[in-house]
């Protein structure tokens, strides 16, 4: 995770968080998260970089709509993130 930019790892954690979410769900949750508007330009590629890294997979819902799934490898990498993050972070701030 170590090699991802900060908006890779915010797209990991989204798709983490909802169920086998497509492109725009997680789109309208980083859009909230960010208050701007993402663009299809910067999405769609990112969230490839996270398949070719092997940490989402991609699949398919209809001919035009693929959904995310978090791989075991992904849910791994956010958990050591999270652990490395509490040596630093006070979880109760």
């Amino acid at each position: 995770m170590h090699d991802l930019t900060g908006f890779q790892r915010d797209l990991l954690y989204s798709a983490a968080g909802l169920d086998n979410p497509h492109g725009l769900a997680i789109k309208d949750e980083l859009e909230d998260y960010y208050e701007s508007e993402i663009h299809h330009g910067r999405l769609y590629p990112n969230l490839d970089t996270l398949v070719d890294k092997g940490l989402i997979e991609k699949g398919t819902m209809d001919r035009r709509t693929n959904f995310y799934s978090v791989t075991r490898r992904g849910k791994r990498e956010i958990v050591d993130r999270r652990n490395w993050e509490s040596k630093y972070v006070d979880p109760h701030l």
